[in-house]
């Protein structure tokens, strides 16, 4: 305890009045945040190499990796010009707010009407190495124009069946409604006009239907005349006149 007393004065007695302040600081330069962490060991996708002998420090970048949403990327189209482009995965602010699918994809856009989705094949040098990603991203007409300045990319259309469900889900404007009920009135007109007449079309009918009755019986009338007189029924042919009379002889 005494040379540990002794010492400590020492060193009062030295940092107050020979030594300096900053000499019995600690060195900082080699300290690293997570954040530095993540930044040297990131990469924009890992693959079954990557993910063999992970250290501590990758391991904290795959974690931060696997918390993103890898859908729709971010752009970065400042130097379109070059033919140069940033992207990126999104993270779950974004996400909620709608950023990079409901939102123009560039960082410095906020535009959401007129959207298009594009195919870019992503080519970038990570850590020494050159890959390659098909990634996709959504941007709206001036920001397209940027990322087609050099050469033209592919962009993707839904499917039929994606609209159509788009057409299902989305509630009918005021015009398609007015048109709707137009044609349904049409119609309604239209079948009563069939299934009900008015009085006097219906008293023609009906005179119509009894002239034809008339006309009806008139035909079978005259039929039933030029066909001749009617067959009694007691009335006996010459056959059998001839039969009774010989059977009269024999008796």
């Amino acid at each position: 305890m005494l040379l540990l007393g002794i010492r400590s004065l020492l060193m009062i007695i030295y940092y107050t009045t020979v030594g300096k302040k900053e000499e019995f600081r600690r060195s900082t330069e080699s300290d690293k945040t997570d954040l530095d962490i993540i930044r040297e060991n990131h990469r924009f996708l890992w693959n079954e190499q990557d993910e063999e002998d992970l250290t501590w420090e990758k391991k904290l970048a795959k974690k931060y990796y696997d918390k993103l949403f890898k859908e729709y990327c971010i752009a970065d189209l400042s130097r379109y010009k070059e033919n140069k482009f940033g992207f990126r995965w999104r993270i779950e602010k974004e996400v909620i707010a709608g950023k990079g699918q409901f939102f123009c994809g560039n960082k410095r856009c906020e535009e959401k009407e007129g959207l298009k989705s594009w195919e870019v094949n992503f080519a970038y040098v990570e850590h020494g190495e050159k890959r390659n990603a098909l990634v996709k991203l959504r941007l709206c007409p001036e920001c397209s124009y940027k990322l087609n300045y050099s050469h033209r990319r592919k962009e993707v259309k839904p499917d039929k069946k994606y609209r159509e469900q788009l057409s299902l889900e989305q509630p009918p404007s005021k015009k398609s409604k007015s048109s709707y009920m137009e044609k349904h009135h049409s119609r309604s007109r239209t079948r009563t006009s069939k299934g009900q007449s008015s009085p006097d079309q219906s008293h023609k009918l009906s005179e119509a239907g009894k002239e034809s009755e008339h006309s009806e019986e008139d035909e079978t009338s005259d039929a039933e005349y030029w066909k001749g007189p009617s067959k009694d029924a007691d009335e006996k042919t010459r056959e059998e006149e001839f039969d009774d009379y010989f059977q009269g002889m024999f008796l």
